[in-house]
């Protein structure tokens, strides 16, 4: 049985819509993977909001460095005029 120009028929025809749905979906999956990546910020662009000398002696009170007395004189002495 001879097919003319169109080859294999209905097999050529899924072989097309196969390839098209795959190539929408390629771009799309792009598109959204694009999107996200913009969107979202990088690591080591932005930096950490500087601590004030209060909220650095309370972190090495609380992490054991110092002792009460050592951080209370230490808070005197930060909140002295």
């Amino acid at each position: 049985m001879m097919y003319g120009n169109w080859g294999g028929g209905g097999a050529t025809w899924f072989g097309m819509g196969l390839g098209m749905l795959l190539f929408w979906g390629l771009v799309i999956v792009g598109l959204i993977v694009l999107v996200r990546w913009l969107s979202v910020p990088r690591r080591g662009s932005d930096p950490a909001p500087p601590q004030d000398a209060l909220d650095i002696l309370a972190q090495r009170y609380a992490r054991g460095e110092i002792d009460r007395a050592e951080y209370e004189q230490k808070r005197r002495d930060l909140q002295s005029p």
